[in-house]
């Protein structure tokens, strides 16, 4: 029997996965979410006994039950294959007492390859099943690394075209040049003159206009998302969870059954929203420890039950996490809400009239297996040097935000349970930060140089992603005003 999925917003009729991918958002601007959250078939031994690819079919065909097995295998394939630079995919490496969960190893050097690998191809597939003619246009906002692994993703995909904005001064160095070097006669990259956040509002309104959307169907184009809201991008992020969890067990590092805990450094909450539905999976996963940098909205929830982004936003050495409106975040409301749409459309509702909502006590209790915490832009340094000095492993800045957070969860509650941590970049991406971080004597080096020296400090081979740009030539430089995006986006299409 298909699992279907429902809006976080109304009551409308629930549709299947494959539909679900291709809308990206639902008519009433609500998230997709599972009717119900499949719990694992097989045993943590007999998934120790898989790889990642045979690990993702065993998450991914619980979810995406209308796809049949051959379309999701072949899909699982295309994705995790030579682009990356490891057969594990998501290895694990043990330094000071934790376990990081390296999600880097694609083709741009960042987690969110781990889903945009494979989102082209769902998407593409899902098209077919469900006889869709107009060409789908990819339209995604873009904090730094979405950005790059969707247009990476998606370049020269037949029947597709993909548009991504982005802050223009809101990313780093290497993150632009991935962006605006971006060969395919299918992609379109915009500098926005604002934060993330106007992107991402840019990004969803033209979702939500239905004018419009009537305008590009005449025109045989219709609009899909390669942002965390899909719900192509969220279940394949389950995987590496289950993944590592086996791979603990298999080495023999943890006993069958012993719970862990799992931090993620996330500013839009899919990355931790996908642990936690590892957790509602099966996965013996104790506390769910979110980590922010200085745009603390998410810490603030936590800790309050109020989410307020009427605040300073910060540009931070973490900026894929300097993001004031958490998207994902209205998916744990709605299952904390007892599945009440009603409920999380009204708070959704004061989110962007008011730009705060309160949760309730109930609700509150529903999220004891939450915990947060935030570090300083002089804690996440203090970490990558302290983290380098001790192990000589180095680590990138959203990372660091992490083991910060941890080390400090350690330190205050005493619990001592083995402990993953998301990695979610590779340093190489933000090797400015990384280098002064580890010696300020770094800083007058340039961008190209600090790679070269990050490459011997760490005893690690320079990532293709890095060498494709040091002479890639720039081929995007659209920027416009944040309130000129769609209209940016009728010139490329109409």
């Amino acid at each position: 029997m298909n699992l279907m999925y429902q809006s976080t917003r109304s009551n409308s009729e629930p549709i299947t996965a494959s539909k679900a991918i291709l809308k990206g958002l639902a008519d009433d601007g609500g998230l997709y979410v599972p009717k119900s959250i499949p719990k694992l078939e097989l045993s943590m031994k007999e998934l120790s006994d898989l790889n990642y690819q045979q690990t993702a079919y065993e998450v991914m065909k619980l979810f995406l039950t209308d796809f049949t097995e051959e379309e999701l295998k072949s899909c699982i394939e295309k994705a995790y294959d030579s682009k990356f630079d490891t057969e594990e995919i998501a290895p694990l490496v043990k330094a000071d007492g934790a376990y990081y969960l390296e999600l880097f190893h694609g083709a741009t050097i960042a987690f969110k390859d781990m889903a945009l690998s494979i989102l082209p191809h769902l998407l593409t597939t899902a098209a077919k099943k469900n006889q869709v003619q107009d060409e789908i246009v990819i339209l995604t906002a873009t904090s730094g690394d979405t950005g790059k692994a969707a247009l990476a993703g998606f370049a020269d995909v037949e029947g597709t075209k993909i548009i991504v904005f982005y802050p223009k001064d809101g990313v780093s160095v290497v993150q632009e040049k991935q962006m605006v070097t971006q060969k395919g006669d299918n992609t379109y990259v915009i500098g926005i003159r604002g934060n993330f956040d106007d992107a991402q509002s840019g990004v969803k309104a033209m979702f939500n206009n239905k004018e419009l959307g009537t305008e590009l169907k005449a025109k045989g184009y219709q609009f899909s998302s390669a942002n965390s809201i899909n719900i192509g991008r969220l279940v394949p992020q389950i995987v590496y969870y289950v993944y590592s969890y086996a791979n603990l067990y298999k080495n023999e590092e943890i006993a069958e059954g012993e719970k862990i805990n799992v931090v993620v450094p996330t500013g839009n909450f899919g990355n931790i929203l996908a642990a936690y539905y590892a957790k509602c999976m099966g996965v013996p996963i104790g506390k769910l420890i979110c980590a922010s940098n200085d745009n603390k909205v998410l810490f603030d929830f936590f800790q309050t039950g109020i989410y307020n982004k009427n605040r300073e936003f910060i540009l931070t050495s973490s900026p894929s996490m300097d993001i004031l409106i958490s998207s994902n975040l209205e998916r744990l409301i709605f299952q904390i809400a007892g599945e009440d749409a009603d409920r999380t459309l009204e708070l959704m509702k004061a989110l962007s009239s008011k730009g705060e909502y309160e949760i309730t006590e109930e609700m509150k209790l529903r999220l004891q297996e939450f915990t947060a915490g935030f570090a300083s832009e002089a804690e996440t340094a203090e970490t990558i040097k302290k983290l380098y000095e001790k192990t000589g492993y180095v680590i990138d800045t959203h990372t660091a935000v992490a083991a910060s957070v941890y080390n400090n969860y350690r330190t205050q509650t005493g619990d001592t349970a083995k402990t993953i941590i998301a990695s979610t970049a590779s340093p190489y991406k933000f090797a400015r930060s990384v280098m002064n971080a580890v010696d300020m004597k770094y800083d007058g080096l340039g961008e190209f140089e600090l790679v070269d020296e990050l490459s011997k400090i760490s005893g690690t081979d320079i990532p293709q992603a890095i060498e494709e740009i040091k002479t890639a030539a720039v081929l995007h430089t659209r920027v416009c005003d944040k309130d000129k995006m769609q209209e940016t986006v009728e010139n490329i299409l109409m």
